[in-house]
């Protein structure tokens, strides 16, 4: 049934932002975006966590910090959306934008965090506030920074995101950080576990539609976790244990500046806004047939940025624009910013109640290992997607090698950097750092061949 025979309104009226639609159908439609975004939202906590030592399978006594970040994960993804669809002054998009817990920032957050424990958040938080008030302060002049990161910049940032976090998925679903170096590190049950939520979540996705296709990871990981609930497998002692309710708290991990990690995330803060703005011109083209206003840009810079600084303060990770959910507008064809509004309801709603991340939290590793490969090879087919809108001269193709031959080569040879010291070491060895400055200073030096 079409949504203009629903009940839901005009098709002029399903374009427009400020259109409410009948609580009946907009509290679905809702839901339908939170379902959306869940798993991806969640997944960079969890994944800190683990680099950090209190994460999934071991037994740090900070991993009550773990359920924490799960629930702040929640929070603020729904308080950074409110940002975007109601605003305030200049802040917010005033459209359908949903926000999410990006993973973008993974691989300059893991090497400041790994295996230093709990204490290493207060430098993560640092550079977070501080990354998302510079995000916030690029919002006059983004239109600029688009000139400057084309997508041949762009994209292959995100493929150096990717397959930076492609180790991550392979040991989750061998058995994840803690089992490595024992008998049961990529056992055949793993496998069998993580393998099992690939194939669900590939036939969910291209055997259904609808929502059951868009939230296709959501359902792998339900079905892999009622699989490993009867193999045993699965605890509910820290969903006993976790409070009905929590407020988030102030300065939850305390707070430290880091110049590395102040100029780390900084520097990607730069690529999450140039993201969103694509994210923003993506919506206004499927659900109303046009170009993103100056205004509306701006104000999802201002609300991206805002939203992560917010996040950071409470122990939060930092925010962005969530593609999955542009395409569901494009899907749907309902434009109501009010719609995603009442999805981030359930999501500050969801973040108020630690139980939610303590069940989240029971989840084995293994299960969470096949969603993850799935998520993250799809962020490297992402960015495949975005390189190919790039022209393939002989100049493209220089800075493109030399940017990922120095990126990747940084990952697989840290040793390389043994003469470098502290934080500004580790940034470097995750090979983003290094393989986005390349591939910026090199487009803006080497002049542009004539056709």
């Amino acid at each position: 049934m079409s949504v203009q025979n629903s009940g839901m309104g005009t098709p002029e009226e399903l374009k427009n932002p400020d259109h409410m639609p009948p609580m009946g159908s907009a509290i679905p439609l809702g839901i339908q975006h939170v379902l959306a975004m869940f798993v991806s939202n969640i997944t960079p906590a969890i994944i800190i966590a683990g680099a950090a030592g209190f994460g999934f399978g071991s037994n740090s006594p900070d991993f009550p910090n773990l359920i924490y970040m799960i629930q702040m994960s929640m929070l603020f993804a729904g308080v950074a959306t409110l940002f975007q669809t109601i605003g305030f002054g200049p802040v917010g998009a005033k459209l359908p934008v949903v926000q999410g817990t990006s993973f973008a920032f993974i691989p300059i957050m893991i090497p400041l965090v790994a295996g230093k424990g709990v204490d290493a958040m207060a430098v993560l938080m640092g550079g977070i506030l501080v990354g998302g008030i510079f995000h916030a302060l690029l919002a006059p002049f983004i239109g600029k920074l688009r000139i400057a990161l084309p997508p041949l910049v762009t994209g292959l940032v995100v493929v150096m995101i990717g397959l930076a976090l492609l180790k991550v998925g392979i040991k989750y679903a061998a058995g994840g950080v803690p089992a490595m170096g024992k008998p049961e590190f990529g056992s055949l049950q793993n496998w069998s576990l993580a393998l099992l939520v690939i194939v669900v979540t590939l036939g969910i996705k291209f055997y259904t539609r609808g929502i059951t296709s868009v939230a296709a990871v959501l359902v792998g990981l339900v079905v892999g976790y009622i699989v490993a609930y009867f193999m045993g497998m699965v605890s509910f002692v820290n969903v006993g244990k976790a409070a009905a309710f929590a407020l988030p708290n102030p300065l939850h991990f305390g707070i430290e500046f880091s110049t590395g990690a102040i100029i780390g995330i900084c520097l990607m803060s730069i690529v999450s806004a140039i993201e969103t703005v694509g994210d923003v011109s993506g919506i206004t083209k499927g659900g109303a047939g046009r170009e993103a206003t100056t205004e509306e840009i701006q104000g999802a810079t201002y609300a991206d940025g805002l939203g992560t600084a917010v996040s950071g303060v409470f122990g939060g990770l930092p925010n962005t624009s969530f593609s999955q959910n542009v395409g569901l507008v494009a899907f749907t064809g309902v434009m109501s910013r009010h719609v995603v509004t009442i999805g981030a309801l359930f999501l500050v709603i969801a973040g108020l109640i630690p139980k939610i991340g303590a069940i989240v939290s029971s989840v084995p590793i293994e299960v969470l290992g096949g969603g993850v490969i799935v998520m993250f090879g799809m962020v490297v087919a992402a960015g495949i997607r975005m390189l190919s809108e790039v022209n393939w001269n002989s100049r493209n193709m220089v800075i493109f090698a030399v940017a990922i031959s120095v990126g990747l080569g940084l990952q697989l040879v840290p040793e390389a950097l043994q003469h470098v010291q502290g934080t500004m070491k580790a940034l470097l060895a995750s090979g983003l750092l290094p393989a986005a400055f390349i591939a910026i200073v090199l487009n803006l030096i080497i002049p542009e061949e004539e056709a």
